[in-house]
């Protein structure tokens, strides 16, 4: 009965979201932050971790939550890194729900247990995203269903939040088909599937083969759900190597805050606008909303294109972008 309340609470406060988000367009939607850069696992193809930084500070991390709150910020995602290695993600989570927001989580699942999944139940999480790459681990990545399997089981019997699982194509993955797997295993359990199409490193598509465009469309008959399905058009035009027009509006709906408590417009432009969220405010929002971004028509960040869905329709874009900041340096890399 609580896990049926809680579903029931979540979508009422998403609704009420999407509602708000429609009529005001100076605040966030959704918030991508960094807690910790380090990560457990090296993927080949992944940009966004090291092997050696520290967690940041809780009592800075509550004060970046509840200056996102303070800018009336819909949802916001933890991400890393691996955030799930973080000693504090409980109450961040926590505090989000205390300030009102969404509360969203990415994860590669490897430090899932059923007694962390009851400690995510009891901070409150609304969402919950596990990154599975394949079916086999192999050089490229070790987000593999079997070795994934028994979390997502614990996930099924114990979550009281929503689970989705993402798999991905292109960009060096070895066995497209693997996603396919991936998709019908998450459905079998009772979560929602989404897949996602890799990039280079600077978030531009990188053109799917013709095994890879074959596996996409087979997994279109899966289906997608909210603006996952309304944002099928941008996957279907990326999968086919042809741009998207839309308007961006990263540093606006869509914020990516790294472990400096710097903005940015997403994890692959880092340095734009690259000021402080200590100072961000309405100003820069309403700045960001109207300025063209020359990377968007073959963007693959699918978060933000989704985010995007509730402007799209209004007033275009007309205004630079700010000369890019040079983004701190991060520690090096696992070798």
């Amino acid at each position: 009965m609580r896990s049926i309340w809680r579903r029931a609470h979540r979508a009422a406060r998403g609704a009420a979201k999407m509602a708000w988000a429609l009529v005001d367009t100076h605040h966030p939607l959704l918030v991508q932050i960094v807690p910790m850069r380090r990560c457990n696992l090296a993927c080949a193809y992944c940009n966004e971790y090291d092997g050696v930084s520290q967690p940041v500070p809780l009592e800075l991390m509550r004060r970046r939550l509840d200056k996102l709150a303070d800018l009336g910020t819909s949802m916001i995602t933890i991400s890393g890194g691996e955030p799930l290695m973080h000693p504090d993600l409980d109450a961040m989570i926590a505090r989000m729900r205390e300030r009102g927001v969404i509360s969203s989580l990415i994860t590669n699942g490897y430090y899932l247990s059923r007694e962390r999944i009851e400690r995510l139940n009891e901070a409150g999480l609304d969402y919950l995203q596990v990154s599975i790459d394949n079916v086999e681990p192999d050089e490229v990545s070790m987000k593999s269903l079997r070795l994934l399997e028994p979390k997502l089981r614990w996930l099924a019997e114990h979550a009281e939040f929503d689970v989705n699982v993402n798999s991905v194509v292109g960009a060096g993955i070895k066995h497209p088909e693997d996603a396919l797997a991936v998709a019908r295993r998450a459905r079998e359990l009772g979560f929602t599937s989404t897949v996602g199409i890799l990039h280079d490193g600077h978030g531009q598509l990188e053109p799917l083969g013709q095994k890879e465009l074959a596996v996409y469309e087979e997994l279109k008959a899966f289906g997608s759900r909210g603006t996952a399905r309304l944002n099928a058009v941008f996957q279907d035009k990326l999968a086919r190597g042809e741009s998207n027009e839309w308007s961006c509006r990263a540093g606006a709906r869509y914020l990516y805050v790294d472990e400096h408590g710097t903005v940015h417009y997403c994890s692959q432009m880092r340095g734009a606008p690259g000021l402080p969220l200590e100072t961000y405010n309405r100003a820069d929002i309403d700045r960001e909303y109207v300025t063209k971004k020359s990377c968007a028509p073959y963007c693959t960040i699918n978060c933000v294109q989704r985010i995007a869905i509730f402007d799209n329709w209004r007033a275009p874009q007309t205004v630079r972008p700010l000369p890019a900041v040079p983004p701190v340096p991060a520690p090096p890399a696992r070798a």
